[in-house]
This record gives C-alpha cells, sequence and structure tokens, in this order.
C-alpha cells in the first residue's frame, strides 16, 4: 500500500459511520466524504504526516480527498490556451469585451467585440509576433493600462507560447526598466502615453528588439537609432502583418510557463513571481466550485490587469463567457462608467469599499432628521431579517437602499473583495446596503491568486472563507508573537499554502524562493490566521512588517490602519512605532470635505488646507474619532496611536508613499514624514513630563 493509500484509508477512518438502517429496512445511505464535510462544515481536517497523528492541514469541504488542478467539468482544459479555444468554441457569437472609447478618442456608449472576434486578433497578434521573428519562450512586456488589448495580447502569448511580463504603468521608469532587463523582455506592448517614457531610457534597455504601440497613427511613430535595433510599430500594423501571414497555434504545456508577475513589495526591488499555465488552471478551477459566474453577466474591469486578482478574474470570466466592460481609464469616471455598463459583478479592493461606506454613512449623518431615522429603521430591520435567515422585506430596498444600489448601476449580484482584510461591519454594510452575495477572498501572487474564498450563501462575517479545493492550508506556531496551534478557543498560526496553486519561484533568486518555500513544499505567506469554527479562515495580524515597542509589545501596523481606515476624517493612515518609544504615533492625510465641514461646524477661520491640518483642535477632533473607532474595535491599550499629524497631501504612487497595490511603502514613508513623526514624540514626552508621576 503507497502513501496515498494509506493517507485516504486514514481519512477514511476519521469519517463518521453511516447510521444504522431502521428497523425493517435492509438498506442505508453512505454518504461520501463531501456530504459528510458539508455536514460539518466548510473544511475537514487531515494529518500533514501518517507518523505524527497530528490533524492540523485543512482542505475545502468541496474536495477533501484530493486536491483538483483542472476543471471538474472539463479535464482537458489545462492551460491557458486551452481556456481561451473552449471559450470562444462556446460562446463565439456572444458579447466579450467593450469599450466606451471610441477611435477618435470621444465616449459613448460600450461597443463589443465578440468572443469570435477577439480570437481573430489573438491569432492575429500571435501571428504579427512571428512576423517579426520573435522566438517561443519569448518574455513580452505588456505596459498600459486595462483596455481589450491587453486581454488580447495576453492570450496570443497563451496561444503562441510567449511569456508575458505585466509593467505596472505606475510604477516608474526606474522599476520598468528594471523589470525589462531582468526578464529580458523583447517585445513591448505600450501606449503612445508610455512610448514616450520608454523613448527617454531606450539605450538602457538593450534586450527589447521590438515595441508596439496600441492606439498608435502610423504616421507619428518615431523612428529609433539604428544602433538601438529597435522596431517601432503601431498595433494596428501588427495585425496587418499577422492576418497576411497566419501561423498556426503553438500551445504550451501545463508546466510551462505563463508569466512573471513582478510584485513591487514595500522595500527592494521588484520580485518576479514565476507562475504556469497549470497553476492559473488550478487556480480558477479550484475556486469555481465557490464562485459562479454565467454567460449572463457582466462584469467591469479597472482593477489593474498587472496584478494576480484582476488577471484571475479575467481567465475565470473568460471560461464563462462572461461580458467584460472597460472602465475609460480614470477613476475619478468610475461612477459614471457604472451607470452606463451596469454590471452584474463588481470585484473591488478594501480601500474602495472602505471609501463608499464612509461617504453612504457620512451622507445619512448629514441629512438628520426623518432621512437619518428612516435609513437607521431600514438598515436594522434587515440586518435582522438576514441574521434571523428571514427575506427582508423588498419594502426597505423601495425606500432607501435602491437608490444606493443606483451607484454601481443598480444590478450588481454578487460583490467580492480581495487585497487585504474588509472589516467585518462594512462587510455587513454593503450586503445590507447592495443586497445580492458579498463575498471576501484571501489570496497572494504567489499562490496564483485566491487561498480561500466565501461560500455563496455563507451568511457568516469576519474571516475570508475556507481553502479552496486546489490548495490546503496548515498555521505553523509563531512563538515571538505567541501564536500556537493549541490556542484556545481557536488554533493559531502563520498561514502557509501548499498545492498546484504555488508558484514556481522568483524569477532569477533562488535564495528568496528558499524564504518562502520550505522543503516539504508549504508556502509560508507571513499573514497570520486563526481557524473558527466550521474550518474558516480568519486574518489576525501579520509577520512581515511588524516592529516591536520599547516595552516589548509586537505591532503589526496594518492591522491598526485597517481599523482606522473607518475614520470619517481619514482617507489614508500611517501607522508608526519602534524600540524607542513606547507609543504609537500616527501620520493622516485627512479627507478634505469632511474636515472642512468639521472646522465650519466650530466656526474656526483658516486660509487652506494647510493651515487647517495644522490646527492643534484639528488633531485633536481628528485623534478622538480615531480613539473613539479603536475602541469599537477593541484595541488593545498599546495598539491605540497617542498623536496624530494631519497632512493635506495624499500618499500616492507618484509620490513614492504607496506600492502599485495601494499598500504603504514604510521605510519610504518613515524618511518623508521624518520631521511629524519627530515632532509628534517629542510633543509626547513633554507631555508625560509635564504630567504628575503616581
Amino acid at each position: 500500500m503507497d502513501a496515498a493509500q494509506r493517507r485516504v484509508r486514514a481519512v477514511s477512518a476519521h469519517l463518521q459511520p453511516p447510521p444504522a438502517p431502521a428497523a425493517g429496512r435492509g438498506l442505508a445511505a453512505n454518504p461520501t466524504a463531501g456530504e459528510y464535510a458539508h455536514a460539518q462544515g466548510y473544511s475537514v481536517v487531515l494529518p500533514e504526516k501518517l507518523q505524527t497523528g497530528k490533524w492540523n492541514v485543512y482542505r475545502s469541504a468541496h474536495s477533501p480527498l484530493s486536491l483538483i488542478s483542472r476543471y471538474p467539468g472539463n479535464p482537458d482544459i489545462g492551460t491557458l490556451h486551452d481556456n481561451f479555444a473552449y471559450a470562444v468554441e462556446t460562446f463565439r457569437d456572444c458579447r466579450y469585451l467593450g469599450t466606451r472609447i471610441r477611435a477618435d478618442g470621444t465616449i459613448g456608449d460600450y461597443k463589443w467585440m465578440t468572443y469570435g472576434e477577439a480570437s481573430t486578433s489573438r491569432t492575429a497578434v500571435g501571428s504579427g509576433l512571428i512576423y517579426h521573428g520573435i522566438p517561443e519562450g519569448a518574455r513580452i512586456g505588456l505596459y498600459f493600462i486595462n483596455r481589450p488589448e491587453w486581454i488580447i495580447v495576453d492570450n496570443a502569448c497563451a496561444s503562441y507560447s510567449y511569456v508575458s511580463v505585466p509593467l505596472y504603468d505606475t510604477l516608474g521608469p526606474d522599476a520598468v526598466q528594471f523589470i525589462v532587463n531582468h526578464a529580458t523582455v523583447e517585445v513591448i506592448f505600450c501606449v503612445p502615453q508610455t512610448l514616450s517614457i520608454l523613448l527617454s531610457f531606450l539605450a538602457q534597455m538593450p534586450c527589447v528588439r521590438l515595441i508596439v504601440v496600441v492606439g498608435g497613427d502610423d504616421a507619428k511613430m518615431p523612428s529609433t537609432p539604428v544602433t538601438t535595433g529597435v522596431e517601432i510599430i503601431t498595433y494596428s500594423r501588427l495585425l496587418i502583418q499577422g492576418k497576411s501571414s497566419p501561423q498556426p497555434f503553438r500551445p504550451p504545456k501545463p508546466e510551462d510557463v505563463a508569466t512573471i508577475c513582478y510584485t513591487s513589495g514595500t522595500t527592494g526591488t521588484p520580485k518576479g513571481a514565476v507562475l504556469s499555465h497549470g497553476n492559473f488552471i488550478a487556480n480558477v478551477a479550484g475556486s469555481s466550485l465557490n464562485i459562479k459566474f454565467y454567460p449572463s453577466d457582466v462584469y467591469i474591469s479597472y482593477l489593474p490587469l498587472a496584478h494576480i486578482y484582476e488577471r484571475v478574474n479575467q481567465v475565470a470570466l473568460l471560461h464563462c463567457g462572461v461580458a467584460v466592460g472597460f472602465y475609460q481609464g480614470d477613476n475619478l469616471k468610475l461612477m459614471d462608467d457604472l451607470a452606463v455598463l451596469r454590471p452584474t459583478v463588481f470585484a473591488s479592493v478594501p480601500r474602495l469599499y472602505n471609501r463608499i461606506y464612509a461617504a453612504i454613512t457620512n451622507a445619512v449623518k448629514e441629512s438628520g432628521g426623518l432621512k437619518e431615522k428612516l435609513f437607521r429603521t431600514a438598515y436594522n430591520a434587515k440586518r435582522q431579517a438576514i441574521l434571523t435567515g428571514r427575506n427582508p422585506s423588498p419594502m426597505w430596498d423601495k425606500l432607501v437602499f435602491n437608490k444606493i444600489k443606483a451607484r454601481l448601476g443598480g444590478r450588481v449580484r454578487l460583490m467580492s473583495s480581495g487585497a487585504s482584510p474588509l472589516s467585518a461591519d462594512v462587510m455587513e454594510f454593503l450586503r445590507i446596503c447592495f443586497g445580492g452575495e458579498v463575498i471576501e477572498g484571501y489570496g497572494m501572487t504567489e499562490t496564483s491568486c485566491i487561498i480561500s474564498a466565501m461560500d455563496i450563501g455563507d451568511k457568516s462575517i469576519g474571516h475570508v472563507g475556507s481553502p479552496i479545493s486546489s490548495c490546503e492550508v496548515k498555521l505553523v506556531d509563531v512563538p515571538a508573537m505567541n501564536y500556537t496551534s493549541d490556542d484556545q478557543p481557536y488554533p493559531r498560526g502563520e498561514i502557509c499554502v501548499r498545492g498546484p496553486t504555488i508558484f514556481r519561484g522568483y524569477y532569477k533568486d533562488e535564495v528568496q524562493t528558499r524564504e518562502v518555500i520550505d522543503e516539504d513544499g508549504w508556502l509560508h505567506t507571513g499573514d497570520i490566521g486563526l481557524w473558527l469554527p466550521g474550518g474558516r479562515l480568519k486574518i489576525i495580524d501579520r509577520k512581515k512588517n511588524i516592529f516591536k515597542l520599547a516595552q516589548g509589545e509586537y505591532i503589526a501596523p496594518e492591522k491598526i490602519e485597517n481599523v482606522y481606515a473607518k475614520c470619517k476624517f481619514i482617507a489614508q493612515c500611517f501607522i508608526y512605532g519602534d524600540s524607542f518609544n513606547s507609543s504609537l504615533v500616527a501620520v493622516v492625510a485627512v479627507e478634505p470635505e469632511v474636515l472642512k465641514a468639521w472646522a465650519a461646524s466650530e466656526g474656526i477661520q483658516y486660509e487652506d488646507l494647510r493651515q487647517l491640518c495644522a490646527d492643534p483642535r484639528a488633531r485633536a477632533a481628528v485623534l478622538a474619532d480615531m480613539d473613539s473607532i479603536g475602541k469599537e474595535a477593541q484595541l488593545r491599550g498599546f495598539e491605540f496611536a497617542k498623536a496624530v499629524s494631519l497632512v493635506a497631501e495624499p500618499f500616492t504612487l507618484e509620490n513614492g508613499l504607496l506600492t502599485p497595490t495601494f499598500k504603504v511603502k514604510r521605510p519610504q514613508a518613515k524618511t518623508y514624514f521624518a520631521k511629524e513623526i519627530s515632532d509628534m514624540y517629542a510633543e509626547l514626552r513633554e507631555t508625560e513630563t509635564a504630567s504628575p508621576k503616581l
């Protein structure tokens, strides 16, 4: 008997035996492992190694005895090329890629390309690259924001065995140059705006042979010095060349590299996560048992395609024949795009959901009187109905919530959240105000995206669901932070993941690869989780980016920043502390209109927002609101910020304070706000000196 058979037998023995047949009946149903697991919860627990006897590995109840790596209903789909071919065959004449931007640059209604038309363009792009002598396996850079051509080029890479390398449009020239040279990118697809940036340091990228300008004019293409050996053509020219010289597909194998996805991180140079075709298919297949899409669905694409969250969404949507409409490229115009497209599926990140929450709750407070009372009554009635498993009265939607739903187009049936933890009260707020399903997932680039996700129909909140069916999860003790698997009432520890979704490693970086993947194949995420009853995972802390205060307490600043994000005055927050000080301080980029409205209510005069931010009364008001939010979230005493500095300028990619995934760059923020941090600690020391000691 081999190890796999022994494990199956051990698991089978762990399952509850079927009930004894009732009197007079000779037969009784014997539940399958999956049915037993569903009866018990969302996960099943297995031993990692039969010899140890420790049951600490969690798998999805949808597939408890084996991890899946293919779609259960379409096991022949093993690559992104296979996935695209299946979608084209199944949905050829259905709407696929839509945009409002016309050829002349004006904005109108959405115009659509069918799956069949996208397939034709995909073949032309791949054939065009072969026409230019680009060899199989070459790295192809994509240097522009979301638009149909991004999807088409990516699928052309999949069908002709090229490796796509997203180049963040907002990373800045230095990082783009580093990635191009590190990955030896031979072709770059860009737009006229990013072409000018590339030309400024083209001589420093000797590996580049061809630049294709999407939306470019043939008559305006610049010539490059012969010494560079780089040809610049338009996307339309490449399509013509490819159509005139069609080439057969060069299908990849599942183990072949599909993409090198560079993650910026909060420090150091970007790291290239190498993901195979099999990684992508396993992840999407595993999550398809939790989340369903349909050909009647409409999705809006505005989250950066260079990030794994949106990238995997696109693979899943493609498989199900969903229509994908693109935003104009301007976040300030997103609400207008939503009103025109009226999507049924909306994916976002906590940063945007927190802003929606703050905007609506502040509007309700300001409305006052009867309107505020009606909202509170409707909210509480709908909340109570959901908690007790009843269908809320449709009257509340007609009176109150349909107006809120209209902000996202009025048809959204499914909202998803990822990238960082979404607070429980914001999750509850979204479910009540927008109706439909609101689910949260957890993942990272190194796991091809999703690790765990809520099941449709799961009404509980405050967790990120159970493992998807293509990976298994365990928690590893972190003694320095007092997290162990023996903790009561819930096991706690660092989240580790294993399965066919785990990446191949960091490109050209064996050292950092070994730091995150151990000898047993477990990827160490750096996140701290606990298991809730039913086998659902809750993210509670972060092993990385932790620091110790003077009194020895460990601090995870991201957790505290997520709490303070609900403060009405706060647009962004940076929590700082170190081992030389016993308390935390905060730098807050304010919500200008909220702070101005508060100043008006207090009769405070000021010349500009910077002057208002410097007013001690404003700092005191913001800190008081932060304290209130912190108490609601049950922060521990040492987790409260004891001083705050208000800044008028937001944290942005341009000023170097944010990563492209909108996480704070901590070392850079520490340097940038060095004076504010120093002043706050000096102020706290003065206060302590002036206070009488007991």
